[in-house]
């Protein structure tokens, strides 16, 4: 959907757009179609009750491999929203070692600055692109005497200039007209493996980079998050050294790239805009949810750290709190949490009262059934069957998918997941991978050719595995 942004969709085109890539799950569609369009409709209010409404959090229930984390993920990709995925068993509570819950808000920053700047980059990338290009000709082909080439900012973007005598016996003329050839060549990437001889800007390191991150700033966190970015502006201030380093046109290109966007993105700017973008359309998925549930009263199972002490601390990060990032605070009051477990053993009623009320809406999705599987091997944009079609195409080999063929893959994969442990649509993974191993394996000595896949070639290649529980639970 091309042209639309998250503030024109609507919930059935929101859930149309999901239908492109997960199978079924209406509910849990209509959900979180509901809890996308809110966001929107908040964006429109006055700035008083705007910060008053909070959005609905969602608890998913149901086995693995269902589409809780795909549908998550592609709401967050469609709304262009940062997105961030973490297990709830990762977490201690506080005085443990471990990760600090905190952290997750962190993670959902540094995921924002990387969106937020990987879409300015793409607003350059063509301008960019093409005066690297022409800096790279200079080196291949150098201007004769009398051309001056200079660079110059169009509208914020780099562009080179060259100028040279209106002569028409004029060197340039020639060079300028080789120069074109070569520009082709480039483009069509023959000149990748060509030696040019490159100034690059030194970097110096940073020694606090990556030190940080995920600690408690109470253990020392918020120091190490302090420096990082104390060094970080030092390194700005620090007058830059180039040097010249002699390598192939492809990673030229792919240096002076970084370095030219680098000089064009303000990354105060980002970072305020990033940071923005995590508080109000930021959407952090907790997965294993199930995992922390039970054990009310402080009990321990095991070694197992107190499950409720986690829920804990879980807790003021879902109602809404500030924490502190090495990019400046952040507020976690409009935060979209989805979390989702099996709650197979334990049940949503298990969770500590004030973390209920947290997540209102509730949604249950659905075991996937033969039918269902036939629909995923076909009607997804990113369907198994088109992705292995694709693979062993680049090797020569064509698959031909016949329905019945299909059908038996589905029911094949419904067997095994009733006779062993469900696992949901992974099972398909398994399956089809085990099935067409062999074709994998021979496909670049086949050379050009053409492979049926009908029920006789399925059940001639898993027959004995399917049929086999023992055999099942070791392979599938």
């Amino acid at each position: 959907m091309s042209g639309f942004t998250a503030n024109d969709l609507t919930p059935r085109q929101i859930v149309a757009e999901l239908d492109k890539f997960i199978v079924g799950q209406k509910r849990a569609k209509r959900v979180v179609a509901i809890a996308l369009r809110n966001r929107a409709r908040r964006r429109q209010l006055n700035d008083d009750l705007r910060n008053e409404v909070s959005p609905k959090n969602i608890l998913m229930m149901g086995p693995t491999g269902v589409g809780k984390t795909e549908i998550a993920r592609r709401l967050a990709r469609l709304a262009r929203a940062p997105f961030v995925k973490v297990e709830a068993t990762k977490y201690t509570e506080v005085g443990y070692v471990g990760r600090d819950v905190e952290s997750m808000v962190r993670d959902l920053v540094e995921v924002s600055i990387k969106l937020v700047r990987e879409e300015k980059t793409a607003d350059v990338r063509e301008a960019v692109e093409d005066f690297v290009a022409d800096r790279l000709l200079d080196l291949l082909t150098p201007p004769p005497a009398g051309v001056t080439a200079s660079k110059r900012m169009v509208a914020g973007k780099p562009e080179m200039n060259y100028s040279w005598p209106d002569e028409s016996s004029h060197p340039a003329h020639e060079w300028w007209r080789k120069r074109e050839v070569l520009k082709g060549q480039m483009a069509d990437g023959k000149l990748d493996d060509r030696e040019v001889d490159v100034k690059v800007t030194e970097r110096p390191p940073n020694p606090m980079a990556g030190m940080g991150g995920g600690m408690d700033p109470s253990m020392g966190g918020g120091m190490m998050m302090d420096l990082s970015g104390l060094f970080d502006q030092l390194n700005k201030m620090t007058p830059k050294k180039t040097k010249s380093v002699r390598m192939r046109v492809g990673e030229a290109r792919r240096i002076l790239f970084e370095e030219e966007t680098e000089g064009l993105l303000d990354m105060d700017k980002i970072k305020a805009e990033a940071l923005d973008r995590a508080q109000n359309d930021g959407i952090i998925f907790i997965d294993e949810f199930d995992k922390i549930a039970g054990g009310r009263g402080g009990e321990r199972i095991g070694a197992d750290v107190s499950r409720e002490g986690v829920q804990r601390d879980i807790l003021p990060i879902v109602e809404g709190s500030t924490v502190q990032t090495k990019h400046g605070m952040i507020t976690t009051d409009h935060v979209l949490f989805i979390a989702a477990g099996a709650f197979h053993v334990s049940k949503p009623s298990d969770l500590i009262p004030e973390l209920q009320g947290r997540f209102p809406l509730r949604v249950e999705l659905e075991a996937l059934s033969a039918e269902d599987f036939r629909r995923i091997l076909t009607e997804p944009d990113n369907a198994l069957t088109k992705q292995y079609a694709a693979l062993l195409a680049t090797e020569g080999v064509e698959l031909e998918w016949q329905p019945d063929g299909i059908e038996e893959l589905a029911e094949s994969a419904a067997k095994v997941n009733s006779t062993t442990e469900n696992i949901g649509a992974r099972r398909l993974h398994t399956i089809l991978e085990k099935m067409l191993e062999d074709v994998s394996f021979e496909a670049p000595d086949m050379g050009v050719g053409r492979i049926t896949i009908n029920r006789a070639f399925v059940r001639q290649t898993l027959h004995d595995i399917v049929e086999d529980q023992d055999l099942s639970r070791y392979i599938l």
